[in-house]
């Protein structure tokens, strides 16, 4: 199961001062010092926390791979383009939100935005692997793989606010997962997931890849970056070897 920091709170800290510290680029080789196998950012179109100059030097620093979480729009996906990240991930961006509160719409009437199939199409002959940020909704997942998508990140917000009392929120995961695997994606979760909730989702067997940004850093607050993100890793890579085999 590989584990995705996600530094974007500690950019957030450094704009509650638009200061030049903390630095995300920083925060990331520790991340990856300490386990992590891969630096995520969003880069928001209002770039209220991670801005363009970090992307770059994020995409010049990081060792591991870079998941470029992002919306459609033109700047970013060109900008997108130009930096190659290992990964990118569209997810749906509002002004208003404090932070992404569900899935893209994709089964929506009159189908998928035409702007998201023209922007994953043009990154995936930049060579970048594309995942989409959804529900675990089938229905979902299967437009996301006639729209060429590589993998999927299922949104595990449900899961997180019901925990522990998560059992039907779990199920719909698995499912989600089983169902996004057997259509030939990639299966990656996040969003609220937490050193007391990740391990149910960890051990479901069809995910390979979690996402985890707000509560390492909210834990790195206390205890310092290395050891919080040590910590996730130990959580996550118990939950596998307690995984029942199949």
């Amino acid at each position: 199961m590989r584990l995705y920091v996600n530094v974007d709170h500690v950019a957030t800290v450094r704009q509650a001062r638009r200061a030049d510290e903390p630095d995300p680029v920083e925060a990331a080789a520790i991340c990856e010092a300490a386990g992590a196998d891969g630096i995520t950012v969003h880069l928001r179109e209002d770039r209220r926390h991670i801005g363009d100059d970090d992307v770059r030097r994020l995409a010049a620093s990081v060792r591991t791979v870079l998941n470029l979480e992002l919306a459609t729009a033109p700047d970013i996906v060109a900008l997108t383009v130009a930096l190659r990240p290992h990964q990118a991930t569209f997810v749906p961006e509002r002004r208003e939100e404090i932070t992404t509160e569900g899935g893209l719409e994709l089964a929506a009437p009159g189908g998928p935005d035409p702007r998201l199939a023209e922007a994953i199409d043009r990154l995936r002959a930049a060579g970048i692997r594309v995942s989409l940020f959804l529900d675990p909704d089938p229905a979902v997942l299967d437009v996301a793989a006639r729209l060429g998508a590589d993998a999927v990140e299922l949104h595990t917000g449900s899961y997180a606010h019901a925990f522990p009392a998560a059992d039907r929120a779990l199920a719909r995961l698995a499912a989600a997962a089983r169902h996004a695997r057997a259509a030939g994606l990639a299966v990656h979760a996040g969003h609220g997931l937490t050193y007391r909730n990740v391990q149910p989702v960890a051990r479901l067997a069809d995910l390979e890849e979690l996402n985890i940004g707000h509560s390492i850093v909210s834990r790195a607050i206390m205890v310092g970056l290395r050891r919080a993100v040590a910590e996730m890793r130990v959580q996550v890579d118990a939950a596998r070897v307690d995984q029942p085999s199949a």
